[in-house]
């Protein structure tokens, strides 16, 4: 992956400084360093340090906390799609014992399992993992706090487990696994699960007085599919174009949006903030923008890895304080950035390479009862169906091959969408979900449930 400073203009450059150096003095951060993502490719690097000539780079390793947990989901992921295993399964069946086995495989990886959000006493991120050397003492003598997938309820005991399943199914340690399956094949040399030079200290800061507090850098021994990973901005940088894209070689595009689509909703507090949670990767609406990707924090780290897909802009941000500068509100601040200032170029329009005749029957205009809705044929080969005024209801669809399309997203997501044909060939109405869709409203010349009144449309006698 080349990093060029040129790809951006000169006014995003400085406005990109700008803001980590406010973010670094203001939150007080021994350092901060911060890459940006665009096409592809890094197109940015800044970093502020409070050291007089050493600005830390791409190559510098900071610990990056809960965005280890992405990682661990690629993993399962991976095993899923090789069929060893499947989300709906119960983690009882491939990981017997462990006296949270109720949970399935997706409930864990959308933290809806239930399980505690933490291990028991000591306080598990300054503490050395040997602390906790069997399951059991992660997980302590009642694991569930809450029913099995009734609740968003983040549990860093959850990956713990997810990370004992892995070993299980692979037959090797975690930390092998990851190496051999993610970090290698995407080029995420300077990825690690102990610190490799060159690597920021973590430190405290004192809430009220300029001083430094150096933080223990424990190794998290079973917890470490949580949150033990070190890595720089340049790596990822390259995580975040595979978290966009897929690769091949690790996880399809498909698998990598299932991981991107909400599987739990968000806890009562963040709702206002339009937050969810899908497998491994949080997601949330903020500035008009949809947002995906993860934070991390550890005694003397804070980190944050942001993507918007639509303007195809991601943000790297890493710092060594165990608190001070926000890091998720930073990371949209600098997405928002080069979103605003330098938008996105859209492709060239491009006809379909091929017209379906029967497809083309169905685009235009139509209405559910007195909705006003059109469909569309785009050239990727899918429908839209979207409201003519307004919000509401809308969906892309795929076609089927045997003239039904199957809705993709919202609402209508996996409801089949069938045309009703006349005796003579010609399109009556759409049958969406038992909705019935005609080209008048109410069009009394369609099977619209319940029937038209005879004497039709009227005004008030």
């Amino acid at each position: 992956m080349t990093t060029s400073q040129d790809d951006l203009l000169p006014a995003t450059r400085r406005a990109l400084l700008h803001r980590i150096a406010v973010a670094q003095a203001e939150g007080r951060a021994p350092s901060l360093v911060a890459a940006v993502v665009r096409d592809g490719r890094a197109v940015w690097h800044g970093a502020r340090t409070s050291v007089d000539g050493h600005g830390p780079d791409e190559n510098v390793q900071y610990r990056i906390g809960s965005i280890t947990k992405t990682f661990t989901a690629v993993l399962v992921l991976r095993l899923r799609d090789e069929s060893v295993l499947d989300l709906g399964d119960p983690l009882e069946k491939h990981l017997p014992g462990t006296g949270a086995g109720e949970a399935t495989i997706a409930q864990l990886l959308a933290h809806t399992s239930g399980l505690a959000a933490e291990s028991p006493a000591p306080w598990w991120e300054r503490t050395p993992g040997s602390l906790r050397p069997e399951l059991r003492d992660v997980l302590g003598e009642q694991p569930l706090l809450h029913p099995v997938g009734r609740r968003f309820h983040y549990s860093n005991p959850g990956y713990t487990l997810l990370g004992a399943l892995v070993e299980e199914l692979r037959g090797a340690p975690w930390e092998d696994v990851l190496r051999r399956e993610v970090l290698e094949p995407l080029g995420l040399r300077r990825t690690s699960a102990q610190p490799q030079a060159p690597h920021a200290g973590g430190w405290a800061v004192h809430p009220w007085a300029d001083a430094l507090l150096p933080e223990p850098a424990e190794d998290l021994g079973l917890m470490a599919s949580a949150g033990q990973l070190w890595s720089t901005t340049g790596d990822l940088a390259r995580f975040a174009v595979f978290l966009a894209n897929g690769d091949e070689r690790v996880l399809s595009a498909e698998s990598v949006r299932e991981m991107r689509t909400p599987a739990a909703p968000a806890e009562a507090a963040d709702v206002v903030d339009g937050a969810a949670y899908g497998f491994g990767l949080q997601i949330q609406h903020r500035d008009g923008r949809l947002l995906v990707g993860h934070s991390g924090s550890l005694p003397g780290f804070l980190a944050n890895l942001t993507i918007s897909l639509e303007d195809d802009v991601a943000a790297v941000v890493l710092a060594n304080c165990t608190s001070g500068p926000l890091l998720s509100s930073l990371g949209a601040e600098l997405v928002g950035i080069v979103a605003e200032a330098e938008p996105r170029i859209p492709e060239p329009w491009r006809p379909m390479p091929e017209v379906d005749a029967a497809a083309l029957e169905l685009a235009g205009q139509w209405y559910w009862g007195t909705h006003g809705f059109a469909l569309r044929l785009t050239a990727d080969g899918k429908a839209s169906l979207e409201p003519l005024a307004g919000k509401g209801r809308r969906s892309r669809f795929r076609a089927n091959g045997d003239g039904t399309w199957t809705g993709l997203e919202g609402y209508y997501a996996g409801e089949l969408l069938r045309p009703v044909r006349r005796p003579d060939g010609s399109v009556s109405h759409l049958d969406l979900g038992s909705f019935v869709f005609t080209r008048q409203p109410y069009d009394e010349s369609a099977s619209v449930p319940g029937g038209v009144d005879p004497e039709g449309w009227r005004g008030i006698r």
